[in-house]
């Protein structure tokens, strides 16, 4: 396997052009099966997880054609007909994003057997919402060796859903359900993402009728078919975030072009009370430090708006080095700290209680070979390398091709000394 070896202590200077959503880019891919008609997603980052569901939905009968777009690239996607109602376990089993494709599957053709998703290792993230909300608009669910078999013979029926927790993942996949749906369709306790509100307009330029996107309610009033469209993807709110803890471990600044400070609320309000300066320009942030030492701040994940669960790995590198102590709580995935072991090897002092980890600053974290468990801990381990004395040596980084596009190429273009070293053949 390949690792990303990083010599600390450089600091990170220049611009970083964000990258399209990965979030967000994947229920766009998804939302093609929904009409025959051509749908057209610019903007699109250079993904594991986006060729993913290229095979995945190739597979379903989409055509599709990629082109380079400069730093990103342009996708254009038609699915004429649906050649195959299954998604394999060989696919869906490398991205949990993949049970998106059942609610399309579900609204225009009437059928979908979808294994049982996979992703990263971070705790169990249940469908169970997802199958509820299918169940609400008239579906018939079976579970079948592994694999969910839903069925709607007779096209699905508007209905009142709400979500008893929040999930991005189950109001992605029933709006899309519901914008083929007869009658309408209420979403209660709908997730309030960005990503969701990129979605929404995607689908209402295919001829969707959605109100609320953004708010906890929802209302799709169903069409009889969706029509050609165009889209760019929004802006990675995650790893804007991620360089910008990147800029303040390394005592640099960075010109983050690209990232929406209107998406990064709580976000850029964490990172400002550990110490951060963040300047708005016309095409991004500069984010740098306003003091010498990041301060201890507690923290609590928790559904957008509040602090993104995806944040947590980076923002824990960043406490390692701070003036006091912190803590942070995590609300949403039980199994979410297998990076602090990891970061205990460098130097860090933590201490893990249950869903909360107590993280005392040390003056100097020392670079040491590490083990990424999963995409943003990876990441939260080369946001410490960058900092440390010495070498850090991060392994398993097949998960960062999964979430950051051309990571090693950007920081070392802001001056860090940084290298992926191909596994030997």
């Amino acid at each position: 396997m390949d690792s990303i070896v990083i010599r600390g202590g450089i600091p990170l200077t220049g611009d970083i052009r964000i990258s399209g959503a990965k979030n967000a880019a994947l229920p766009l891919m998804a939302a093609t099966l929904l009409s025959e008609a051509p749908l057209e997603i610019s903007n699109v980052p250079r993904l594991a997880d986006i060729a993913t569901l290229t095979s995945l939905l190739a597979q379903h009968g989409a055509e599709i054609s990629i082109r380079s777009d400069g730093d990103s690239q342009c996708l254009t996607l038609a699915t004429p007909a649906i050649a195959n109602v299954l998604a394999p376990y060989d696919i869906v089993r490398k991205m949990r994003a993949s049970i998106l494709v059942l609610g399309p599957l579900l609204a225009r053709h009437g059928e979908a057997m979808v294994s049982l998703p996979g992703g990263c290792a971070i705790g169990n993230r249940p469908i169970d919402l997802h199958l509820k909300g299918m169940k609400e608009l008239g579906a018939e669910i079976r579970l079948e060796e592994g694999y969910v078999h839903a069925t709607a013979p007779k096209g699905l029926k508007g209905g009142e859903i709400h979500f008893p927790t929040v999930s991005v993942g189950a109001t992605e996949n029933l709006m899309m359900a519901a914008s083929l749906a007869h009658g309408a369709t209420v979403l209660e306790n709908a997730a309030r993402e960005p990503e969701i509100v990129d979605l929404a307009a995607c689908l209402t330029a295919m001829g969707a009728k959605i109100e609320g996107a953004g708010t906890d309610r929802v209302v799709i009033e169903g069409v009889a078919r969706l029509g050609p469209a165009r889209h760019a993807v929004m802006p990675d709110r995650i790893e804007a975030g991620s360089y910008a803890a990147a800029a303040l471990i390394s005592h640099g600044k960075l010109h983050l072009t690209g990232a929406r400070a209107d998406h990064m609320g709580s976000t850029l309000e964490v990172l400002v009370k550990a110490g951060a300066r963040i300047e708005e320009t016309a095409d991004g942030l500069i984010v740098s430090r306003a003091a010498e030492r990041l301060h201890g701040i507690d923290v609590i994940t928790q559904p957008y708006p509040g602090f993104a669960t995806d944040m947590q790995a980076q923002l824990m590198a960043l406490m390692t080095l701070c003036d006091s102590a912190a803590m942070i709580t995590e609300t949403i995935f039980e199994n979410r700290f297998m990076h602090a072991p990891e970061l205990t090897r460098m130097g860090a002092d933590i201490t893990v209680h249950g869903a909360s980890a107590m993280v005392r600053g040390v003056r100097q974290l020392k670079g040491a070979p590490v083990m990424a468990t999963d995409l943003r801990a990876s990441m939260g381990l080369v946001i410490a390398g960058l900092a440390a004395s010495g070498t850090t040596t991060v392994n398993r980084v097949y998960h960062l091709d999964r979430g950051y596009d051309r990571l090693v190429e950007k920081l070392t273009a802001c001056g860090a000394a940084i290298e992926r070293v191909r596994a030997a053949a």
